[in-house]
């Protein structure tokens, strides 16, 4: 993740080196922190601090407290402290990393025996500092990789979630747009994806996939709203709209039938929860012709009979 004081491209970037072989095929777990430990746990994790700059970069590492606010995975301010990253060493904590190099260090999370149950949250940083001379001022750009931490003994909480409404809308700039209410009711935060189909609109049309906005983080117990934004091109509707939704390798699947209002947001439509039947839905719509329209897959029997009457 990057903080609201990134720095540019070209300047520095911090990865995962090590991955649990028991969250292998997770993609979450590829980038971020993501473990159930037990009080009195100890673990390493090695990450690659890159400096894609020309020049050398002075780095320094360290963990701070993040929190997750309104739907967003927030990193604090400055070195703010929590039982994350209190409990979270790194060594070496600063490198200097020559232009276009990298460099390696190692992320301890060592629990205490009295760590409380639940999960918490924080961010491994990698940050770089510019003094300005002239005005005094010290630039502070940082670039992390999220902590998610449940502590428990056993196993791990299992991670659940719920798609419970649907609604159409219209962007300020005239974009049709389709929010997902997601709520989280398992016992692990969740990082959504997903993509959003469109059949069985006006003339037989289908449309998509259309991918879901990223960035939309659920604490537990938290209802969010999923966007998936659409091309103007799109017709109004009704459109039978199929959406698949995932966090990690949790996956659910909703349809519902919606129509896209002029200007704001339409009422909030219940789904029906049919796990594969986008794919169903899709397939029945074989031997059809696919046209691109303004970057947008646009699929439709009638589009298609008229392309055949054009050219005879």
């Amino acid at each position: 993740m990057n903080d609201s004081r990134t720095a540019a491209a070209g300047s520095i970037g911090i990865r995962l080196v090590d991955i649990p072989v028991s969250a292998a095929t997770d993609p979450r777990a590829q980038i971020y922190v993501i473990d159930h430990l037990a009080p009195g746990t100890m673990i390493h994790r090695r990450v690659e601090v890159t400096n894609t700059s020309a020049q050398t970069a002075h780095i320094l590492l360290y963990s701070a407290a993040a929190a997750i606010e309104n739907g967003s995975f927030v990193g604090a301010p400055g070195n703010t402290a929590n039982d994350v990253s209190n409990w979270t060493s790194i060594s070496p904590n600063s490198v200097d990393v020559p232009a276009a190099g990298r460099a390696t260090a190692t992320v301890t999370i060592d629990v205490p025996k009295d760590a409380p149950p639940g999960e918490q949250y924080g961010v491994i940083w990698a940050e770089i500092r510019s003094a300005d001379s002239t005005a005094g001022v010290t630039q502070v750009n940082r670039v992390g990789i999220r902590e998610y931490l449940s502590i428990g003994s056993g196993g791990p909480a299992a991670a659940n979630f719920t798609i419970d409404s649907l609604s159409a809308g219209r962007s300020s700039n005239g974009e049709p747009t389709v929010l997902a209410y997601v709520h989280n009711t398992g016992g692990r935060a969740l990082d959504m994806s997903g993509t959003l189909q469109l059949a069985a609109g006006p003339g037989g049309l289908n449309a998509g996939p259309f991918p879901a906005t990223l960035g939309t983080s659920l604490a537990i117990g938290d209802t969010e709203a999923v966007t998936i934004v659409l091309d103007r091109q799109i017709p109004a509707g009704p459109w039978d709209a199929y959406i698949t939704l995932r966090s990690g390798l949790l996956e659910r699947d909703a349809k519902a039938t919606i129509t896209f209002p002029g200007a704001g947001v339409a009422s909030l439509v219940t789904p029906l929860h049919k796990p594969g039947s986008h794919l169903r839905a899709i397939a029945a719509a074989g031997g059809i012709l696919l046209l691109a329209v303004g970057g947008v897959v646009i699929v439709g029997r009638r589009l298609s009979r008229r392309a055949k009457t054009a050219s005879t």
